[in-house]
């Protein structure tokens, strides 16, 4: 891969955007990297967490930039169609990351603007650096956000708070970020890879197949009315019932030997 970094250790994997020269931003190549590494993610039954992050710029700066935004160069000269082309294929390929069966924390050093704060809004969970940026820029270009940002902003920080940025094309800061819920954490540039493969090991060590379960729970229930979404959580949470990580979870607990570990087994696709 030419801007794509994956790096597998035992149970988490490591997607590292590197476009050092384009300060990480996507072009269709680059979706199409991305892509290829969730269907070798998916593939891959030991994989319980993955992160998403950003690769240091040219000079080395790691801190730079997550995901500067879309490539501005390649949609310059796009006709009608072949935007409306571009924009299905960035929507399908995070899309793909929100619906990953494993769950996706992105940790983001720097600049997450357009479609970088838009990739990040597909993961699951969002940690940052102090000097992280956010925005959707989009409008002071004469587009709009065209890769999920118009939908998501608004259902992770409210409406108002996501049309004011968006209306304005205001970027913020990490501060502010944490305080409207866009991000769960901050931390001290050089803390946050640590901090995020802590958080994928606390995961990882959970039953995967409940973990799934879990994710799979709350994102269908978003998108259904409250008597459905119970539905949906019913159904998973009987699924659960047929794994020997139930049987050997609720084993352990009711032996009260705290010697004993949640035995977990690779998720198998039923």
């Amino acid at each position: 891969m030419n801007n794509l970094q994956l790096e597998i250790d035992g149970a988490i994997a490591v997607l590292t955007i590197s476009r050092p020269a384009a300060l990480n931003a996507l072009n269709s190549e680059t979706l199409e990297e991305i892509d290829a590494a969730l269907t070798e993610i998916e593939s891959n039954a030991d994989i319980r967490a993955v992160i998403l992050t950003g690769g240091p710029d040219k000079k080395g700066d790691a801190f730079k930039s997550f995901v500067a935004g879309a490539d501005i160069g390649e949609m310059s000269t796009l006709t009608k169609e072949e935007g409306e082309a571009f924009g299905k294929k960035g929507n399908d390929v995070f899309r793909r990351l929100e619906t990953l069966p494993v769950p996706v924390i992105c940790a983001i050093n720097g600049f997450a603007l357009g479609g970088g704060c838009e990739i990040a809004m597909s993961c699951d969970i969002r940690i940052c650096s102090e000097n992280a940026i956010f925005g959707q820029p989009e409008v002071g270009l004469g587009i709009t956000p065209g890769f999920g940002g118009t939908q998501r902003l608004a259902r992770i920080v409210g409406v108002g708070k996501a049309k004011e940025m968006i209306y304005g094309a205001r970027n913020i800061k990490a501060d502010e970020a944490y305080r409207i819920g866009l991000v769960n954490n901050v931390y001290p540039a050089e803390e946050l890879m640590p901090a995020a493969k802590k958080l994928a090991s606390i995961i990882a060590a959970n039953a995967p197949i409940a973990v799934r379960a879990c994710k799979k729970a709350i994102n269908d229930g978003l998108d259904a009315a409250m008597d459905d979404a119970i539905v949906i959580e019913e159904k998973l949470f009987g699924s659960c019932f047929e794994t020997e990580d139930q049987k050997a979870g609720m084993g352990n607990f009711l032996e009260k030997d705290p010697e004993k570990k949640l035995k977990v087994v690779p998720f198998q696709n039923k």
